[in-house]
Formats: C-alpha cells, structure tokens, sequence
C-alpha cells in the first residue's frame, strides 16, 4: 500500500478566532515496503499529517490515497482502511485499560475481526504477544498495569499490530526509553518490517533514531515538507536543520570535526558506516606517514 499525499491541507478550530493551519499544501509519497521517518519540531504538522492516513483526522482539503483507499471519498471503507493502517501514539502504555493483558491486546482484534471466535481470537493474541519478546502463559492473565515500563510499551504496541496492519505509524516510538529498551524496540520494528506489516512510518525528533533505521524521511516545517530524501542526503544539508531549530545526528557531528580538520569522509551517517570509515581514514593515513 502506498501513501500519497497532494496539496494536503488543514486547519484547526476554522471559522473561528483561533483558526491554526496545521498542514499547507502538502505533497508527499511514501512507497510500499520503506522504513519511513518524519522529522519536525512542535506545530510543524508532523503528528497532524499522520493521523491523516487512517482518518484519525478526515480529510478536509487536498487529495490522500492509502494503497486503494481514497480518503477523499465518503463511501471508503475507514474501519477496513484502520485495519490495515496502525496507530501507536507517543507513551502507548498510558492508553492500557483492561484487566489483564489478554483483554486489552484482544480489544481492537476483536472491533475488526469479528469473524474470530474466542479461539481464534485467543491465538493471535498469543502469536502477538510472543513477537514482542513476551511469555504468553506468564502475562495473559497480569494486569498490565503490573508489568514493567518495557512489557507496559510491548504490550500497548501489540495491541495495534495484533491486527497485522501493512502499515505501521508509530509517534516517537522509543520516547522516554533507556538505550537499551530503544535498541530493542527498534529491532522489533525491524523483524515485523517486510513481513505481514510491509511499511513503517516513524515519526521522531531523534535524528540519530531516523539516521540509523529509515531508508527515507522528510522534514516537516510550518505546515509544509522542507525536505524528503534518504537520512545521508538530508543530514548533509545539516545547516538547513539547524535553521529550523531541528538537532543533526552525532555521526554528522563527528563528521563536521574531522572537515574542519581537513578530513573529508563519504558515510551514510548510521554509526556502522562511520566507524568503519574513520577507521579506513586512519589506516589510510597511517600508510602515508610510513
């Protein structure tokens, strides 16, 4: 399923005093199968745009597809298309309401499967919970609300990708984890990318996060995309992010550094790719002082 967006626009609170226009013409693709970044600072329409593709936020001005969904017509099938188009909001965990674990993954499955039965429901639940690192017979009965503040994250992402959506939106995803708890959910993303859930749309102020993981991204700024290309080609353009008030990757800092020093060096800015270039810098001129 692929995103396009054209001219898409809206405005909050229109028709009033407090009108705001939250996105001004905005024009975007997202191709099948990308790991998909959107980068933006507050009000810049980033959180806006999205709740857009599973008409969280209908469509008001401007044209939107998702895969064979036009959200422009008032006879498309919106619960199917949310079916397909997850949503996981900033701090999932504090939308977790049932008493157990197994009720509250079970919650969505169940308002657009109805064809399940209770067994059928019951085991996607548990294939669910066992892809986010989780042991079915030890949480299916615990009240979420017990769990650590990992399982709490795993378990309010499983119950949006119980429903194996072929796009997954999540907004910053990783907020408020240690470096470990975000290594470890950005690999979930990872191992469910490319399978049942075809498309992973991220929305992040993180550029280190977009660095390491998306295949492309775009910049918010005031309504409207700035940029779109792949992480490399717009943290080259670092002094434009910072312009925007927007932070560049460490790698890109680094890099900067080594100019300044007379050192110029081609990477993709993820940390693999960069080490490994400083370390060949390195060696190179160690074979030219010999």
């Amino acid at each position: 399923m692929q995103i396009d967006a054209k001219g898409l626009t809206y405005v909050y609170n229109q028709k009033s005093p407090f009108a705001s226009k939250a996105l001004d013409g905005v024009d975007l693709t997202i191709r099948e199968g990308e790991f998909f970044g959107i980068i933006g600072h507050t009000g810049s329409g980033k959180s806006t745009f999205v709740q857009h593709l599973n008409a969280l936020i209908r469509l008001t001005g401007g044209r939107l597809k998702v895969g064979e969904y036009d959200l422009a017509d008032k006879k498309c099938n919106f619960l199917e298309l949310r079916s397909k188009v997850g949503m996981v909001f900033q701090y999932p965990e504090y939308q977790l309401f049932a008493e157990t674990v197994e009720q509250d993954v079970a919650f969505g499955l169940k308002n657009f499967r109805k064809d399940l039965d209770k067994e059928g429901v019951q085991s996607a639940v548990r294939e669910a919970l066992e892809t986010v690192g989780l042991n079915w017979q030890e949480v299916k009965d615990a009240s979420p609300f017990e769990l650590s503040g990992g399982q709490k994250r795993r378990v309010a992402i499983e119950g949006v990708i119980v429903t194996k959506p072929e796009i997954l939106i999540l907004d910053e995803p990783a907020a408020g984890l240690d470096p470990l708890g975000k290594q470890e959910l950005m690999q979930l993303l990872h191992d469910i990318h490319g399978g049942w859930c075809k498309t992973i749309v991220i929305v992040s102020h993180d550029m280190d996060e977009i660095a390491e993981n998306c295949t492309r991204a775009a910049v918010f700024s005031a309504g409207k995309v700035a940029m779109c290309g792949t992480p490399a080609e717009i943290f080259r353009r670092s002094e434009e992010l910072l312009a925007l008030g927007l932070d560049i990757p460490v790698t890109v800092k680094c890099a900067q550094l080594l100019r300044e020093k007379g050192f110029e060096l081609e990477t993709d800015f993820t940390c693999d790719d960069f080490v490994k270039k400083v370390l060949a810098l390195r060696e190179e001129e160690a074979h030219h002082a010999e």
